[in-house]
């Protein structure tokens, strides 16, 4: 299982900055993330922050159908921003 506690590896100043900017112009995500049960998971978020806890940084969201989520930045594999017309 992996485990929370894990070192955090931190991302790019880059990457960050476009999650920020994801969040600023409300653009939803294709994520794909390493889950806590160590399973990838995909789908498409609407982000709405990211927060630092216990020296690592998580991408807080939802999903389209309401499903809240605080994702390990570090863990996310991949990201594509959607236009509107994706």
């Amino acid at each position: 299982m992996n485990n929370q506690n894990d070192k955090y590896i931190p991302i790019s100043c880059d990457l960050h900055s476009q999650y920020e900017l994801a969040i600023m112009h409300k653009n939803m995500l294709e994520l794909s993330w390493l889950s806590d049960d160590e399973l990838i998971t995909e789908t498409n978020i609407s982000p709405i922050d990211v927060q630092t806890k216990d020296k690592a940084e998580y991408l807080i969201a939802v999903t389209r159908d309401n499903k809240n989520l605080c994702i390990r930045l570090d863990h996310i594999k991949k990201m594509r921003i959607l236009n509107d017309y994706d």
